[in-house]
């Protein structure tokens, strides 16, 4: 018997949504007024739940580490936002987007959630558009869309390389604008350290103000965690610093189930990594790939620069191994894909682990059209490149600025060299249908979740879930569990179960204070990081999935009688909100490849070297693996595994195929 119910609608596909709108219970406005509710994180998420809530009467507390809600890493997206609007009249529909993230995800998404965030993919758009967001246009004024990988149609919506900012920006002004109205209080530099959970139900948190090192109870009818993703395990990965698991790993602890924690995202297109030195990785958008080609040189270790090589001495090879999609495969296909090529030898660049992405041809094609529109006959080849490097400039040119900036290269001149660098995190809290956890009252939003992208998500939708959970998901399906809770009082922080919880907290903290060691918290970061990118990586075998778990172990026990954190607990303490952070990561981390050593197959980012087709593909048992890994908290090194069967209905499953 399993303890998981997704509470999935009865009736058709494409009307279960509807049908659920219609039928949800619902929350009186003079009974909104009396019931609280708690959001961690202020990313798209975050944000959008936060203002939507507020908006429809809900009183709502906000909290995010940041010193702002725009510091949030949804800033960092560049590339864009899936929407099934069918603007290029090219055949998009709301199935095909639907269709295209089950396949993208290697069919190992719930089929119900997916077609939702199709369906409401359109409104997003709609609404960042009536907040003021400055989407690219056309010469017309219609708005403008390209490709990503994974699909052959044009959906994605984009402000230049800066989509995230934009989309971020819009919705922080509706929170900042429910802020200014009293409806929602805003908690900066604010780290939440526990749920708090009463008679089985989420009632609040214990939060650490960051600044004066005090902690908080606050009570909420419902939490919301909108927290992202876990990418930092790694170390290394194109995630900000300051990203980490920590209130999704305490809701862990307190009975919520997290899911599929092994499938992570290697993203294609990443600068390489140049030193010890680094403390993150910069992605360079998807976007790229729309225009810029792929390649390595067909010699092994070939010293010319890659001017010096003439095109019939270059292998494209994504061209070469998918020509039906390109350089526009899924991100876990383009990341193996350049692995491979680089670990047979044909890799670039003085580490020889990169490979070109090379804008030349692009810049002529722009360049001649751009010159046929001015109506300029007989273009010089230097003017057909002028014209073409202002058209790219306008599409990527912040983008192009970054990299110049951070390796010195002209990227209009000399082709990109990017490789695979984590990215996102697929797994994350089991939620149902109705973003609900395994533990009542408390809901999962965004990457914090593990709904849509089954093992692999296709470039431009993580912005469209946050979105679409923030602005059209949780604002009916709260209805349906706060209708029930109307006649709960707020329960005093004061009460023996709050204060508890915080007496929980601070001993935690004491405990990290008082190990005094002689080793920084980033020396056991940085060795976690190791361990997980070499053996739970873009690779995993079950030898090294063992031998990673014996070593975390050893290290988890290192940290807690050698770390050392300087300072003081009751102040503005850095490394002692690392410490806590990457103390979750150790956990976390063992997590991860039990959870990769327990699916033996190989789907989407999840791949498993005993497990691939004669070229080298992933290859899926449907029969034994089509399900979601929920695992259950049970204490330092157990987890109980509980499944959630995927049933298919309306898609058939099939190989993946993008050639």
């Amino acid at each position: 018997m399993t303890k998981l119910d997704a509470k999935i609608p009865e009736g058709s596909l494409a009307e279960k949504w509807t049908k659920y709108r219609s039928s949800v219970s619902l929350v009186n406005p003079a009974n909104k007024r009396n019931l609280e509710v708690v959001i961690v994180g202020s990313g798209l998420a975050g944000a959008s739940a936060a203002a939507s809530l507020a908006e429809l009467g809900y009183k709502v507390k906000v909290f995010c580490f940041q010193d702002s809600p725009r510091r949030a890493h949804s800033i960092a997206a560049q590339g864009g936002i899936n929407a099934a609007k069918n603007y290029q009249n090219d055949g998009d529909s709301t199935f095909r987007l639907f269709y295209d993230t089950i396949k993208g995800g290697d069919y190992r998404a719930r089929e119900a959630n997916v077609h939702r965030l199709a369906e409401v993919s359109g409104n997003i758009i709609d609404q960042c558009v009536a907040q003021g967001v400055p989407f690219a246009r056309e010469y017309g004024g219609l708005l403008s869309n390209r490709s990503f990988g994974g699909t052959q149609v044009q959906r994605t919506f984009y402000a230049a390389g800066q989509t995230g900012q934009q989309l971020l920006l819009g919705a922080y002004s509706a929170l900042q604008r429910q802020v200014g109205m009293g409806n929602v209080e805003l908690f900066t530099r604010h780290e939440m350290l526990d749920v708090v959970v009463v008679d089985g139900k989420a009632r609040g948190i214990i939060a650490r103000d960051l600044v004066t090192g005090e902690l908080e109870r606050h009570f909420g009818h419902a939490v919301l965690l909108c927290t992202g993703g876990y990418g930092n395990v790694f170390y290394l990965s194109t995630n900000a610093m300051g990203s980490n698991v920590t209130a999704a790993w305490k809701a862990h602890k307190k009975g919520a189930f997290f899911a599929n924690p092994c499938y992570t995202q290697i993203h294609p297109t990443c600068i390489p990594v140049s030193g010890d030195h680094q403390s993150k990785l910069t992605l360079m958008s998807e976007s790229l790939r729309n225009d810029g080609r792929i390649w390595v040189p067909k010699k092994k270790d070939d010293p010319r620069k890659a001017n010096e090589i003439p095109e019939d001495e270059r292998d494209y090879y994504l061209e070469r191994r998918y020509p039906a999609f390109g350089n526009l495969v899924p991100r876990d296909i383009a990341s193996r894909a350049a692995k491979e090529r680089c670990d047979a030898g044909y890799g670039v660049g003085t580490s020889k682990m990169a490979v070109y992405l090379d804008f030349a041809a692009a810049i002529i094609r722009y360049g001649k059209a751009e010159a046929n529109k001015r109506n300029i006959h007989h273009a010089s080849d230097e003017e057909i490149q002028l014209m073409g490097k202002e058209v790219v400039k306008e599409k990527y040119g912040n983008l192009f600025d970054m990299y110049k900036q951070i390796t010195g290269e002209d990227p209009y001149e000399l082709p990109m060299r990017i490789y695979p660098a984590v990215h996102y995190t697929m797994g994350g809290l089991w939620v149902d249908y109705n973003l609900m956890t395994t533990v009542p009252g408390l809901y999962a939003l965004g990457e914090a979740n593990f709904s849509d992208h089954g093992a692999n998500r296709l470039g431009a939708s993580a912005l469209m879930q946050g979105l679409a959970d923030g602005y059209f998901v949780i604002p009916y399906t709260i209805g349906a569990y706060l209708a029930s809770e109307i006649r709960t009082p707020a329960l005093s922080t004061d009460s023996e179960v709050f204060v508890n919880a915080e007496k929980a907290v601070k001993d935690q903290i004491d405990k990290l204070m008082n190990i005094r060691g002689t080793k920084s918290v980033d020396y056991f970061h940085k060795k976690l990081g190791l361990i997980m990118w070499n053996q739970c990586g873009m690779a995993r075998n079950e030898d090294g999935l063992k031998m990673a778990i014996s070593e975390i172990q050893a290290l988890r026990k290192e940290f807690w009688s050698d770390v050392r954190i300087p300072g003081e607990a009751n102040n503005l303490n850095p490394e002692l909100e690392k410490a806590g952070r990457v103390a979750d990561f150790l956990e976390l981390g063992e997590l991860m490849c039990q959870d990769a050593l327990d699916r033996q197959e190989s789907c989407g980012g999840h791949f498993r070297e005993e497990y691939q087709t004669e070229d080298g593909e992933a290859l899926r048992d449907d029969e034994k693996f089509a399900y979601v890994a929920a695992w259950e908290y049970q204490g330092e090194s157990k987890f109980e595994l509980h499944k959630e069967d995927l049933k298919f209905e309306n898609i058939k499953i099939a190989q993946r195929s993008y050639k």
